[in-house]
């Protein structure tokens, strides 16, 4: 398939013309292929953010025309917000800080001794609320990695039907796994929970960048999703769902903004009357800049259509996946097998390579970013590699027989040309074929080029 053939054109972002120095010489333009861990902004999201900071200023507590402005334009967000996620009329929308925030802050929302159901291969953001200090709920089970989505949801399916009781439940669930990429079962695995009286909280932080998410649609009770994978680095996350479990429990924060009223009471203590309305969680000066980038991400995807923006993306997807099967000793990760649907985050491992070492060279020769690791998913991780043990040394490879403990992922998306994946496939294919052209050594556990080297040749992957 030619690059020609993909349609339509990416969406414009920040970054395209950032040049990459190069360790054996001269530059490159910056290939940004680690969407998955932070995407770049888009400019009508930039452009957006410029013409309002001139009138920021802080939100419900200034009579000023720049606080009744900004006021405005944080609540307009909110109901944009809304509006991109098919929120029902009754949700709400919760601003956070992340994604981890937004799972964090309903942890704490759930009723004392709620039981929680996970899968392993989630990210640590949806893997350990439940289990930290904070959090309300009550028994953790964790569910092996399934092999398909029907297994998943039979899985689950099982699980939740051998609970004693009827006491409060939830399930916390991926759309798109954050190392495979594959998609989730997610309408099926909500009616599960459903069937069985347990409410489900969509983990849609590599989703919502990729796919339209329908809250109503899905029939989920909450979703939470980030700003900076959605092209709107600027700190801020999101909550969105049920109001009812939101509006009784604690404010995540006590302070100001979160409070309606506080009173001296007759004991000398304090009285204090609690918001209702999302600003319960919300305490503190909050993030508009933040809430508007998301709102104007949510607007520009929108616009640019998603039907054709996931099309485009499928067609990269399979680029990548058949470059990839075209190069000798490169494995792709996988849950679901070969043929399951996906967005644009590939992880893959290299037979004599460190990952480390891998992704070390393709940014120091070729000015191309991608991702190594453990992907904060190390359940996942260890068992897509069937290996335990740790990871390998820089420029060391795994000994015959045995694989290193991390990957290679590469993650893409409406603001991808077409030219970096090519890049990208052309600088990998070299580095599996002839070697690092540098060399490299370990300094506090990362893979970095030697100062002073030469380089190394060819041939062999560089010793560290």
């Amino acid at each position: 398939m030619s690059a020609s053939t993909l349609t339509p054109a990416c969406l414009p972002v920040l970054g395209r013309d950032v040049r990459a120095p190069l360790v054996t010489g001269g530059d490159a333009e910056y290939a940004a292929l680690d969407y998955a861990a932070s995407a770049p902004a888009l400019q009508r999201v930039w452009d957006d953010v410029a013409a309002y900071a001139p009138y920021y200023g802080s939100v419900h507590r200034g009579a000023g025309y720049l606080s009744q402005l900004s006021t405005e334009l944080f609540e307009s967000s909110r109901a944009t917000v809304a509006g991109f996620l098919g929120c029902r009329p009754d949700d709400q929308v919760v601003f956070t800080r992340s994604t981890t925030d937004s799972l964090n802050l309903l942890a704490t929302a759930l009723p004392p001794g709620t039981e929680v159901y996970v899968f392993e291969t989630e990210h640590h953001a949806a893997l350990l609320p439940w289990q930290h200090d904070g959090s309300a709920a009550g028994r953790v089970t964790v569910l092996a990695a399934p092999a398909g989505p029907e297994q998943a949801v039979a899985a689950l399916d099982s699980a939740l039907a051998a609970r004693v009781g009827d006491g409060p439940a939830l399930v916390c669930v991926t759309g798109a796994s954050n190392v495979t990429g594959e998609l989730w079962p997610v309408r099926e695995l909500t009616a599960a929970a459903h069937r069985h009286g347990a409410r489900l909280v969509l983990d849609a932080a590599q989703l919502a960048p990729h796919h339209p998410v329908d809250v109503a649609d899905l029939g989920v009770d909450w979703v939470a999703f980030s700003g900076h994978k959605l092209y709107a680095p600027f700190g801020a996350g999101v909550l969105a769902g049920r109001a009812d479990l939101l509006q009784a429990a604690p404010p995540y924060l006590a302070g100001g903004g979160a409070s309606r009223r506080v009173l001296r009471a007759a004991d000398g203590g304090l009285d204090v009357e609690w918001q209702t309305t999302a600003a319960r969680h919300e305490a503190g000066s909050p993030n508009v800049i933040g809430a508007y980038a998301i709102a104007s991400a949510c607007k520009a995807l929108t616009q640019a259509g998603f039907d054709a923006l996931v099309e485009r993306e499928r067609a990269l997807v399979a680029r990548v996946l058949a470059g990839l099967a075209a190069l000798p000793g490169v494995r792709v990760l996988s849950l679901f097998g070969a043929d399951a649907a996906r967005v644009g985050v590939i992880s893959f491992v290299v037979d004599g390579w460190s990952s480390s070492h891998l992704a070390a060279a393709l940014s120091a020769e070729h000015g191309i970013g991608v991702r190594d690791g453990l992907f904060c998913a190390h359940p996942l991780v260890r068992a897509l590699l069937g290996e335990a043990g740790e990871p390998a040394e820089c420029g060391g490879g795994a000994s015959e027989g045995e694989r290193p403990l991390n990957a290679v992922r590469v993650s893409f998306g409406a603001g991808t040309p077409d030219e970096h994946v090519d890049r990208f496939l052309a600088a990998l294919g070299s580095l599996v074929r002839d070697g690092a052209r540098w060399s490299y050594r370990t300094v506090d556990g990362r893979c970095v080029p030697a100062l002073g080297a030469v380089p190394a040749g060819g041939g062999a992957p560089a010793a560290a």
